[in-house]
């Protein structure tokens, strides 16, 4: 910052000292010039003469106002004469001065009103004039990812909404079948009322995307930090999955050495892994393994999630912790989410002061989390 304001600080210093340089300069002038110099016998005639014709006073009247007047506070008029010069040329250039701030101000209304003109300061205001520029793109682009967002958001509510009345229509229709034939067959009775409770925990996911949304924007993370087993929670979640991962013939494999650990609030990490891995069993070709590693690389956990899957483009993978976002938007939302899992994954793990990146190839896809050691 200091080096920001280096060319408006030598502008002002060296107009400042101009000011005195000019004020000493008229004022010296004024004293050898004009009171002590060559036009002096020029000024005391005029002076007298203006006496004797404004004020209608004699010769030796007129001599006396200039001795006592003039002549005798020749220093003390010197100096009320100077002070004046001086406030009206501090006055001028006052003028120039706050003509910084006037620019200032009308860069930010520029802000305020979303102007779409780029802002332009004076030569030596250049770097306030950068770094208005820089929060007006800043902004810009903050408005035009909320927008996208709530967009996202707004078509996700409407498919979410949709999917919706697919599983009730068949929870209703199944259970009026139910009621309607008393003496149904008890295997078809039982079929039935699977097919109902299906559907049922169908409409029951669907609403939790809801609720999911809701918490996602109401939600202001607070952490209750402890230490952490990272090989115990991975293992323990490897475990959690396995009926997803036994159908499609995938599993997890967990290499993390047993006394690794750090210190976070233990149920968001495990829900940032969670999303994770939930993630990669979603996105992961059949038959295939998903890698979790994790090891501590100088003042930092760094925890790894690999799995082989198709590539996600460099674009996607741009967007791919932003809130709505999903992958995949041909997916159902029973099997694609409501987009939030990574976006709240990285707002966890930043309020850890860590970092969360992917990363993505022909062979694999990695999720990166890093954690300071010591948080």
């Amino acid at each position: 910052m200091k080096n920001d304001f280096s060319k408006l600080k030598s502008k002002i210093f060296i107009r400042v000292l101009l000011i005195g340089g000019i004020t000493i300069f008229i004022g010296l002038g004024i004293e050898y010039i004009l009171l002590d110099g060559f036009l002096q016998n020029f000024f005391i005639e005029n002076f007298i003469d203006f006496c004797k014709s404004g004020l209608h006073l004699d010769s030796n009247a007129s001599s006396k106002i200039y001795q006592y007047l003039l002549r005798n506070n020749k220093g003390l008029l010197m100096s009320i004469g100077l002070y004046v010069l001086l406030l009206f040329i501090f006055y001028q250039s006052l003028s120039r001065f706050i003509k910084y701030f006037s620019e200032v101000s009308d860069g930010l209304d520029q802000l305020l009103e979303e102007s779409v003109d780029e802002i332009t300061l004076s030569p030596e205001m250049a770097f306030m004039e950068a770094k208005l520029n820089k929060i007006k793109i800043t902004l810009e682009k903050r408005k035009k990812s909320a927008q996208e967002s709530e967009q996202r958001k707004n078509e996700l509510v409407v498919y979410l909404a949709h999917d919706i009345k697919t599983p009730l229509t068949s929870v209703i229709g199944y259970l009026n079948l139910l009621d309607e034939a008393k003496d149904m067959p008890v295997e078809q009775k039982a079929r039935y009322v699977g097919i109902t409770l299906e559907k049922a925990y169908h409409l029951e996911q669907l609403i939790n995307e809801f609720f999911e949304i809701t918490r996602f924007n109401m939600t202001t993370i607070v952490l209750n930090k402890k230490e952490i087993n990272l090989q115990f929670m991975l293992l323990q979640m490897a475990d959690e999955f396995y009926p997803m991962l036994v159908p499609k013939g995938k599993k997890v494999e967990v290499n993390v050495q047993d006394d690794l650990k750090v210190y976070g609030d233990v149920d968001k990490i495990a829900r940032v892994f969670n999303n994770i891995l939930k993630n990669a069993i979603a996105y992961s070709y059949e038959n295939s393994t998903i890698q979790i590693s994790a090891e501590r690389q100088q003042c930092s956990i760094v925890i790894v999630f690999i799995n082989q899957g198709k590539i996600i483009s460099k674009n996607k993978l741009d967007k791919i912790f932003e809130k709505f976002y999903r992958l995949d938007t041909a997916r159902s939302t029973s099997t694609g989410g409501a987009g939030l899992g990574l976006a709240i994954a990285k707002e966890i793990i930043d309020a850890h002061g860590g970092t969360i990146s992917a990363e993505s190839n022909e062979e694999s896809t990695k999720f990166i989390v890093t954690l300071p050691f010591n948080i």
